[in-house]
């Protein structure tokens, strides 16, 4: 018999090696050399374009709320386009953020971050109030709540601990669903005002977009097919050139350089009223990006501990602080993204890097983001459904480990979905509640998040009854106490 390779005392353990894949082994020896999928660096070709297709996935999503915000609080549309470009530019600094890290901030994950649409109906309402100064006031109201919500990270992270399958798998559902209208409205033409919203003619080159991305993901192989929908997308945007749908003075009027200078609109402004709420919008974003960094890191197989977690949030806080200093708005995680990694499998964190480097290169140059814009929404819509369904199905995966059939748990799942999609189903529901509450009731995540974590302590944990999770799931929660100092969800069978 051959004899057992002896290790030192102080010899770490093969899940204490940073990049390593806990429990690889290579002829009985853990694989050292091995770095985690996440930690691992593809060719540089292979970088840029995949990282292309993390922008193009979320691009229209960090330039909508400054279209809507900068005519709202009255900027005419040369300084709205600056918001747009300085959006842009702040998002990739959060995004470096985020999966690069230093210190304790970041969640090293392919973790993408951009402008939040949570915040966008109370700063309309701040900057309608106020006039000319809103935007000033606005970007005071951020700084200060970004702050906050910075230091209040290593408190809001320990949250983890609440969020079994029952609760992730019910949020993950609830981002993709919540998302999926996103993804009608642009097949539909993006604007409700515009003639020719909802045609034929929309629909159908979204239609076509979809089916173009799963013809490609069936007929590919290897790294085409990793980039099928950014492909997809330049086939759509293509085929849409002669029916006239897209737009190319936005290329013919943009600057080849613009750097969002700081304090542009002038030095900030504090005001109590605002700064309540968007502490109450930078609560909201924290608890949405705690549901999609569980969700991300079951995706990657690298489950997100109270540690992962308070790095991301302190990525997400810190990016958001920094972000009104160059003109942007608060940022948090985009889940569409999360579905872009999902169908893709691409899990390296440098690829969600290099796009974060490409979003920094776009705000500095016009010319390019318009290049980007060329794409048309019912194009964007198209590819979309599937990005968005993506990160639905994951979340029913996820609840595929939940032990629905114990205790109470299909009750929490049906509750908390069935309150998430109220916004959804029902935009106007809440329409005669306070406007401070609507920033929470409006997001079905939020709503849904928080009914099933309740739901949860009441029927599992209060009373000392006990969880209801399977084994796998308390084994997992207990292996990852020990490096994490909190449990985290189990990975799926």
């Amino acid at each position: 018999m051959a004899a057992k390779p002896r290790l030192r005392k102080d010899a770490p353990a093969a899940d204490e090696i940073p990049g390593e894949i806990p429990g690889e082994v290579s002829g009985g020896i853990p694989d050292q050399d091995r770095k985690h999928p996440v930690d691992e660096t593809l060719p540089p070709f292979k970088m840029f374009t995949s990282g292309l297709q993390h922008v193009a996935a979320m691009y229209a999503g960090v330039v909508a709320p400054p279209m809507i915000v900068g005519p709202a609080v009255g900027l005419n549309a040369r300084d709205t386009a600056f918001l747009m470009g300085a959006s842009l530019f702040t998002a990739g600094i959060a995004t470096l953020l985020q999966t690069l890290g230093f210190w304790k901030v970041g969640a090293r994950l392919p973790f993408v971050n951009g402008v939040s649409f949570a915040g966008v109906t109370p700063m309309v309402a701040i900057g309608r109030e106020r006039g000319a100064e809103g935007i000033t006031v606005i970007f005071g109201a951020i700084i200060v709540a970004s702050v906050l919500g910075f230091i209040l990270t290593p408190y809001f992270s320990k949250l983890v601990r609440f969020f079994p399958p029952v609760v992730t798998g019910t949020v993950i559902t609830l981002i993709g669903v919540s998302l999926l209208p996103v993804a009608f409205n642009w097949s539909q033409g993006g604007d409700a005002t515009a003639d020719g919203y909802g045609s034929m003619k929309n629909i159908g080159m979204a239609g076509l977009t979809l089916l173009i991305v799963l013809v490609l993901r069936k007929l590919l192989r290897g790294f085409l097919q990793q980039i099928a929908i950014l492909l997809g997308l330049v086939v759509g945007t293509v085929v849409a050139i002669p029916m006239n749908m897209t737009n190319f003075d936005a290329i013919r009027d943009a600057d080849l350089v613009g750097f969002p200078t700081p304090f542009h609109f002038g030095a900030p402004q504090f005001e109590i009223a605002a700064i309540i709420s968007m502490c109450i919008v930078m609560l909201v974003c924290m608890t949405e990006s705690t549901a999609d960094m569980l969700a991300l890191g079951k995706i990657v197989d690298r489950p997100a501990d109270e540690r992962v977690i308070e790095g991301g949030l302190r990525a997400d806080t810190l990016g958001s602080a920094i972000s009104p200093l160059f003109n942007g708005f608060m940022c948090s995680a985009f889940a569409q993204n999360i579905g872009l990694v999902a169908m893709t499998k691409v899990r390296s964190r440098f690829v969600v890097a290099a796009g974060g480097g490409i979003l920094i290169l776009l705000g500095l140059c016009p010319v390019l983001a318009s290049v980007i814009a060329l794409v048309p929404l019912p194009v964007l819509g198209g590819a979309g459904i599937v990005l968005f369904g993506s990160v639905a199905a994951s979340g029913i995966q996820t609840l595929a480990t939940a032990a629905l059939e114990k205790g109470e748990n299909a009750l929490i799942v049906a509750a908390a979905v069935g309150i998430g999609l109220i916004p959804i189903a029902a935009p106007e529901f809440y329409h005669a509640f306070p406007k401070d509450l609507l920033v929470v009731l409006d997001s079905g995540i939020s709503t849904g998040c928080v009914v099933a974590i309740v739901l949860n302590l009441a029927f599992n944990h209060w009373g000392g009854k006990g969880t209801s999770e399977p084994a796998e799931a308390v084994a997992a929660s207990a292996a990852s106490a020990e490096v994490g100092k909190a449990p985290a969800p189990a990975a799926p069978h």
